[in-house]
C-alpha cells in the first residue's frame, strides 16, 4: 500500500497521534483496540524482531485484526514509528539527581544509553528532525534542566546536550553492532579475531607495524575483542565531560 512506502510522516497526521488530539474508532476492531495498543504491539515486535519485521499487516497480525483496522488507528507506518519513537522516550525516568551538573547530566547519559540498549530500533529509526511529541518535550525539558544552570548561553546548553547524548549514541550503535555481527556470523569478537590470526601472521612481516601491534595487542589483552563497548562508553563519555567543564570554568573566569 501506498502509506506502507511512505518514509516521511504527514506532519498533521504525526501530531494527531502524538498528541492525542483525535482518537479514531473501529466498528470492525471493536473497543478493546486503541492507537496505545497498536503502538504496544509494534515496540513488541521491533524489539524481538528489529524494525525490517515491522509492517502494518504484522501488526494486525499481533493484535488479532485486519490490517485495515489498524489503519484506521495508525495511517502508516511512518506515523508509527514516530509515535513509537515518543512512547519509549516516556519509559525514562526523570529523578531528581543531587549532585553537581556532571552527576546530572552523566545520568543523563546513561538512562539514554539504557534506552537504546532496551529499544536497539531506535538507533535507526531517530534522525535529525525530532518527533515532536509530548514524552520528547518532557524528556528534552528535564534534560535540559540538568544543565541549564552552568553558566553557558541557551543555544550553548542545548549544543551540550546534543554532544553528549551524540556520544551516547554513537556508543549505542557501536555496541549494537557487536551483538548483530555474533548473531548473524556465529562468532564473538574474539573467535572473528582468532580465525584471522594465522592468515595475519603469515603476511604481516615481523616489525613492519610496531605501534599498531603494541596498542592492539594492548587494546585486545584489555577488551577480549579489538573493541571494547562499555569502556569505550566510560571512556569517552568522560572525556566529553572534561572538555565541556573546561568551557564552564572559561566562562565563570569570564563573568
Amino acid at each position: 500500500m501506498a502509506s506502507e512506502r511512505r518514509t516521511t510522516a504527514d506532519p498533521a497526521r504525526s501530531l494527531a497521534l502524538l498528541w492525542r488530539t483525535r482518537e479514531p474508532t473501529s466498528r470492525s476492531a471493536g473497543p478493546a483496540l486503541s492507537v496505545d495498543r497498536v503502538v504496544r504491539a509494534a515496540i513488541d515486535i521491533a524489539d524481538a524482531e528489529g524494525l525490517d519485521a515491522l509492517t502494518m499487516r504484522r501488526v494486525a497480525e499481533a493484535l488479532g485484526v485486519g490490517t485495515m483496522s489498524v489503519y484506521t488507528y495508525v495511517p502508516g507506518k511512518a506515523e508509527l514509528v514516530a509515535v513509537m519513537i515518543d512512547t519509549a522516550y516516556g519509559e525514562m525516568p526523570r529523578p531528581v539527581v543531587e549532585g553537581d551538573w556532571r552527576t546530572r547530566l552523566e545520568r543523563v547519559a546513561r538512562d539514554n544509553l539504557a534506552l537504546y540498549q532496551r529499544h536497539p530500533w531506535m538507533l535507526r529509526a531517530e534522525t535529525t528532525r525530532p518527533v515532536l511529541g509530548p514524552h520528547l518535550m518532557a524528556k528534552y525539558e528535564y534534560e535540559l534542566s540538568a544543565i541549564v544552570d552552568i553558566g553557558l548561553t541557551d543555544v550553548e546548553v542545548d549544543a551540550v546536550l546534543t554532544l553528549v547524548l551524540g556520544h551516547v549514541k554513537s556508543a549505542a550503535r557501536a555496541a549494537s553492532e557487536v551483538v548483530d555481527l555474533e548473531r548473524e556470523t556465529g562468532l564473538t569478537d574474539g573467535q572473528w579475531w582468532q580465525s584471522h590470526a594465522p592468515v595475519l601472521e603469515t603476511v604481516m612481516t615481523a616489525g613492519a607495524y610496531p605501534i599498531a601491534s603494541r596498542v592492539g595487542t594492548a587494546a585486545g589483552q584489555r577488551h577480549g575483542a579489538a573493541y571494547g563497548p562499555e569502556y569505550a562508553f566510560e571512556f569517552g563519555l568522560q572525556r566529553v565531560l572534561d572538555g565541556i567543564s573546561v568551557v564552564v570554568a572559561e566562562r565563570a573566569a569570564n563573568r
